[in-house]
């Protein structure tokens, strides 16, 4: 079988392609023969060294992977063989709230991931994909998805309401679809008038050159008529909490996902002067997943994929996906199927 694995952190350019037997699948578990898999900023910074959990060597890297049931191991009747799959990025997180028990079960990372031509999982860490959906598409939902998803839910986003996504990667295009699809109205931030073009295409409202408008949250506040939005999706840290709190209504909320902005540590006072709810976000469980995936299905709603990779090509996806230059998701494809059903 071939694999991937990050073996020191040295980055994606010494990521290494390694032949490994077959994994087979013990009682309760099932192995997946990956598809396509999608990629995470996690995944960069896994790469590099420093990420502040789960620095496991040496790790098959890459939390998201779709792909069809070839085994099942002894007691699963959940599933079959030929049965198309997602893997939950949070493996032992099946429902209820988050604990530190299942943040040891990350894929890609705790444990082995899936950019492996083969992936065992236990059967409970599974979703079916939905129909409409295609194993590229399917591939894009664990991390970046469904931590918009629980994001907005957690947040209680319902029509009529203003969110505000930073930039135009994963997790905030995702937020837009959402969003758009729940009924709320989206206000989307860029440096590249390019991407906000393609943020508008998608359904945003407004959209605001962070470049041209250093002090984007006075963009905001004229957008909502001086009030602020209600939810902020935060992917840049500590490099623009500061405009996101500006951004926020009186008893809004901001969900801290990313730390992809450098600055230097920023106030709360506002938070607690505007009695603001900031809320982390660490993706989700499979019970939100299943939730999640309901609600695409009803939608018909479809991820925007920026560009696709071969498996023998996948350092070429972590150098693309690096560049920025993307909207929406890259993914690594094994071959390219019809769409699953």
């Amino acid at each position: 079988m071939k694999a991937y694995r990050v073996e020191s952190d040295q980055g994606f350019g010494a990521i290494r392609m390694v032949d490994l037997a077959p994994p087979l699948p013990g009682p309760g578990q099932v192995r997946v023969s990956l598809k396509a898999a999608s990629l995470n900023y996690r995944d960069l910074v896994i790469a590099k060294g420093g990420y502040l959990r789960n620095q496991t060597r040496p790790v098959i890297p890459l939390s998201d992977g779709a792909g069809v049931i070839d085994a099942v191991g002894e007691g699963v009747t959940s599933w079959r063989a030929g049965d198309c799959v997602v893997a939950n990025f949070l493996r032992d997180w099946v429902h209820g709230p988050l604990h530190e028990r299942v943040l040891h079960s990350a894929l890609g990372g705790a444990i082995d991931g899936v950019l492996a031509e083969q992936f065992v999982v236990p059967a409970h860490a599974l979703v079916r994909i939905p129909d409409h959906l295609d194993f590229a598409e399917a591939s894009t939902l664990p991390c970046a998805a469904l931590t918009a998803w629980n994001a907005l839910t957690a947040a209680n986003t319902r029509a009529g309401d203003n969110v505000l996504v930073l930039g135009t990667g994963g997790v905030s295009i995702f937020a837009l679809q959402l969003a758009r699809a729940m009924g709320a109205r989206v206000i989307a931030t860029s440096s590249s008038d390019a991407k906000l073009a393609k943020a508008r295409e998608l359904g945003a409202h407004a959209a605001i050159n962070y470049k041209s408008h250093p002090l984007w949250s006075s963009k905001v506040l004229e957008l909502t008529g001086g009030v602020g939005v209600d939810h902020v999706i935060e992917i840049g840290g500590p490099g623009t909490f500061e405009q996101s709190l500006k951004s926020t209504r009186v008893g809004g909320t901001v969900s801290l996902i990313g730390f992809l902005a450098s600055g230097d540590n920023p106030g709360i006072v506002p938070a607690i002067l505007n009695a603001q709810t900031v809320r982390g976000i660490y993706v989700g469980s499979v019970e939100m997943f299943e939730a999640m995936n309901r609600a695409i299905s009803v939608a018909r709603l479809r991820p925007v994929i920026d560009r696709k990779f071969a498996f023998a090509d996948a350092i070429k996806a972590y150098e693309y996906f690096a560049s920025q230059a993307h909207v929406g998701k890259v993914v690594i494809t094994r071959d390219e199927p019809a769409a699953a059903s």
